[in-house]
């Protein structure tokens, strides 16, 4: 009986077709996955804005960004997250890094992390992707978002209304690195005393001279302080300049994405996709909660 076998030249056509078929599969699955990655954490900030305003009914205001310890919002979310048994493991007599409060820092907190980067830690603290408000102003103390130094904000309170104020917002975390390589993972990190004054051009100088540089960004979700658990709407979405922080007193801040969007929950516990390319202006007014402005969301 003569047998029928497949030539080279037919397994080789057949190996090109299947390649080809995949490559046009590639890129549809990236999308699917990148779908999926932005709806993962869309819901984490829905839960995230369920549970501030969870906070704000059984106490008549919302957590301070950064209380006197050091202590986020995140941290005090956690009974309304379904973390009640980590935040009963924290001793809020002493401050948020202190040793005794070690464990409870390197726990991870799924809901406090964007499925979107790929980073997972930047140290061996629980970190987060999701950094709170405190306002238009680079300073932490006094500024005019929901949740900055000691603040005591009530959602009805809220002047320009909670469905035209951010509350919180996607970030990337920090890699860890020391030197100045992406804006998105490193930031200046200068001292408290810079604060005062401090200009746009900030930090320019010192990343282009590889001075100063920390990878940290968001490292701890514990800690309330500026570039960890709180943000300032003080630079362009994706900045080409580097953040600065100054002390974690506050500084200048940029919502960084590897997407064309980036999430924010607004005070009405609605989330929504901004734009990269949003008005530094319109985003500054997004994060005041008393500039008077209506917003657009069509932009």
């Amino acid at each position: 009986m003569k047998r029928h076998g497949v030539t080279l030249f037919q397994l080789l056509t057949l190996l090109a077709l299947l390649g080809l078929f995949a490559a046009f599969l590639m890129p549809a699955v990236a999308k699917v996955r990148q779908a999926a990655a932005r709806t993962q954490s869309s819901n984490n900030l829905k839960q995230i804005a369920l549970a501030v305003h969870n906070y704000n009914d059984s106490y008549n205001q919302l957590p301070p960004g950064n209380d006197k310890d050091n202590f986020s919002v995140h941290a005090k979310l956690l009974p309304f997250i379904e973390q009640d048994n980590l935040f009963k493991r924290i001793d809020f007599k002493k401050a948020s890094d202190d040793k005794d409060n070690a464990t409870v820092r390197a726990t991870l907190i799924k809901t406090y992390l964007s499925p979107r980067d790929p980073v997972a830690r930047t140290t061996d603290e629980g970190p987060t992707n999701y950094l709170f408000s405190a306002g238009s102003e680079a300073p932490l103390a006094k500024n005019n978002g929901m949740f900055f130094l000691d603040s005591a904000v009530k959602l009805a309170a809220i002047p320009d209304g909670t469905s035209n104020t951010v509350m919180a917002v996607e970030t990337l975390k920090g890699d860890g690195g020391k030197k100045a390589v992406d804006v998105r993972r490193q930031h200046v990190a200068l001292k408290a005393g810079d604060l005062k004054g401090i200009k746009d051009t900030a930090g320019v100088d010192d990343w282009k001279d590889n001075k100063n540089i920390a990878g940290t960004r968001c490292a701890s979700c514990m800690d309330g302080r500026f570039l960890q658990g709180t943000f300032t709407a003080t630079r362009d979405a994706n900045d080409e300049r580097p953040d600065v922080d100054c002390g974690g007193e506050g500084g200048l801040f940029a919502p960084r994405t590897l997407d064309t969007v980036f999430l924010v929950a607004l005070g009405d516990g609605s989330v929504r996709s901004i734009s990269k390319s949003i008005k530094f202006q319109t985003w500054q007014n997004l994060c005041n909660t008393s500039d008077g402005n209506v917003i657009d969301f069509n932009f």
